[in-house]
């Protein structure tokens, strides 16, 4: 691929607090793309929709984050970072008062769309702190800026089905929009700038993605990897709504909401992942972690009535993909140091490619089969997963070291 890049400038030093506020911002961004999941059966009522139209705004937002890295993110490596992340904040809470005030259930799609397709901020967070972190330091760098994503994906529930119960679905994204605007005035003044790398035109930087998957295996591998782990775990909590508001269970958007406290524990543990990525090898990791994914969906499938068997796959699913995606992140940082937000928007178009297309598949086959047809498509993904990475690993095992 032809060197479209300048030699590496002189860098800010990433500062405890220049830390911190990536790692809270990337918290407080990525919960715009799962606020609406425990409000799925609130939206379908209000709109009087089946619950399986519903489930399309979940997946449309996993659409539209996909379509926002593809497009947006490979600008990290051509412009001002903190310039691009202020512009795409403001059109994030455009986004978020469309869905407030859709008065139909297209426009809340097309609010869904849009929202996702405009919260990718935490994905030019991370190849940013992969880049001012020292290279020995840097899967714990990325493990701590994942803690806060993560966080931020499942404490979202359980804050958006609380709003949602007291307050109704609407008033979620009110807040939401209020909470970027606090988040913009202090990244405006609290970020430092990084300048970018790259010189060249905006359609030789989309050109060089297809150059980036091309001559990178490790990238396809982890991209693959990803997208299978990633769609076990959207299907499971866009679908988690509709069996908890069955009997036994009998509740609503706040008792699915208050699943995501369960993960939010597990997420924690997202730094202790990365600091493992940076010691081990990263292809026994993604063995035992895939495996865990496996092991979730059967403990959903065979305690589907119970609220501890429930549980006890949460923890499981989630540790178990944040692990997986931090060993990945990891690698695909290590390629090449000038282009981490064109690795990061191939890894990630692909990751929620996958997580859409989980969504999706799960949310017809609840409305066909219901929880049994749910686990059926999490434990197919997840088994494909371990398989792709057992067999193509080994060809590339040497750099799989970590």
């Amino acid at each position: 691929m032809r060197n479209t890049s300048t030699p590496t400038s002189s860098l800010p030093n990433l500062t405890t607090l220049t830390l911190w506020l990536m790692t809270i911002s990337s918290g407080l961004v990525v919960a715009n793309n799962y606020y609406n999941q425990p409000l799925l059966g609130d939206i379908a009522r209000t709109f009087q929709v089946p619950e399986s139209k519903a489930g399309i705004i979940s997946m449309l937002t996993q659409v539209g984050y996909a379509i926002g890295l593809l497009l947006i993110i490979p600008l990290g490596d051509m412009f001002r970072r903190k310039r691009l992340i202020i512009t795409e904040l403001i059109l994030v809470i455009l986004s978020l008062l469309l869905a407030a005030f859709a008065n139909n259930i297209y426009t809340l799609m097309l609010a869904s769309l849009l929202i996702g397709a405009t919260s990718v901020v935490p994905q030019l967070f991370i190849p940013m702190a992969a880049q001012l972190a020292l290279p020995e330091n840097r899967g714990k760098v990325i493990g701590t800026v994942m803690s806060g994503l993560l966080i931020g994906v499942l404490l979202s529930r359980t804050v958006s089905g609380f709003v949602g119960a007291h307050l109704g679905w609407r008033a979620m994204f009110l807040i939401a929009a209020g909470l970027m605007v606090v988040l913009g005035v202090a990244l405006y003044f609290l970020l430092p700038e990084v300048h970018p790398e790259y010189k060249g035109s905006y359609k030789s930087l989309m050109t060089s993605l297809v150059s980036l998957v091309k001559e990178e295996p490790v990238l396809r591998l982890a991209a693959a990897r990803g997208a299978l782990t990633f769609a076990c775990f959207g299907g499971f909590w866009t679908t988690l709504v509709f069996l908890l508001e069955e009997p036994p269970f009998n509740g609503g958007s706040a008792m699915a909401g208050a699943f995501g406290l369960v993960g939010a524990g597990g997420a924690i543990m997202a730094s202790v992942m990365g600091r493992l990525a940076d010691k081990v090898n990263t292809r026994h990791i993604i063995t035992a972690t895939t495996l865990m994914i496996i092991i979730s969906y059967v403990l959903f499938g065979t305690f589907s009535h119970s609220l501890v068997g429930l549980v006890v796959g949460v923890i499981l699913l989630d540790l178990g993909l944040q692990a997986t995606h931090i060993a990945n992140q990891t690698l695909v940082f290590s390629l090449n140091p000038a282009a981490r937000n064109r690795l990061n928007t191939v890894y990630m178009v692909t990751y929620f490619t996958g997580g859409a297309t989980g969504t999706l598949l799960a949310s017809q086959a609840w409305q066909l089969w219901q929880w049994n047809g749910v686990v059926l498509v999490g434990i197919v993904f997840s088994s494909l997963a371990l398989l792709v990475h057992l067999f193509f690993a080994r060809k590339h095992k040497k750099k799989l070291l970590a």
